[in-house]
């Protein structure tokens, strides 16, 4: 199963993009042998529409067209529901043993996340009641997948 988180806004250069790349060498390492071929993150830049509305709903569209059809769509969502670190190796296992062939994480930019245009989530998760700024909700997400995938292959990273 390829993974990809796709996210508005370049990390390029920043302490937090440093993390995600650590956190994603290290998933795709542990991945690999557990059938997730890629685990990679995409980028497309902040819209430059005058009015907040307007900026959603261009980055909304832009992320639609990156999704790989059929693909199994989690949008990262204050107000989605919370999972706990097993719950979510469950998922990624459940999801890659059902032969899903690409599951994209979805992270909005600065003013919000809009439902992409053409595509239905499967699901809508958040980090807790909290807005988190995009790039550490980025950073929190390469680790939880890193987690996962150290709970799926029996890894001690992950004790609890």
């Amino acid at each position: 199963m390829r993974l990809c988180i796709l996210a508005v806004g370049h990390a390029r250069g920043t302490s937090e993009g440093a993390l995600c790349d650590d956190y994603l060498g290290r998933a795709l390492k542990t991945g690999r042998n557990m059938g997730f071929t890629a685990v990679t993150i995409e980028e497309i830049a902040v819209s430059k529409a005058r009015t907040a509305e307007a900026r959603i709903s261009d980055e909304a569209e832009r992320l639609a067209r990156r999704v790989p059809d059929g693909a199994h769509i989690v949008m990262l969502d204050a107000k989605g529901k919370g999972m706990t670190s097993e719950g979510f190796a469950d998922m990624l296992g459940a999801l890659r043993d059902a032969g899903t062939r690409d599951l994209v994480f979805v992270i909005g930019g600065p003013d919000g996340l809009s439902p992409l245009p053409g595509k239905k989530a499967g699901r809508s998760l958040a980090f807790g009641p909290q807005t988190w700024p995009h790039l550490l909700a980025r950073a929190l997400l390469t680790e939880q997948v890193y987690r996962a995938m150290t709970i799926l292959s029996g890894h001690p990273y992950h004790r609890a």
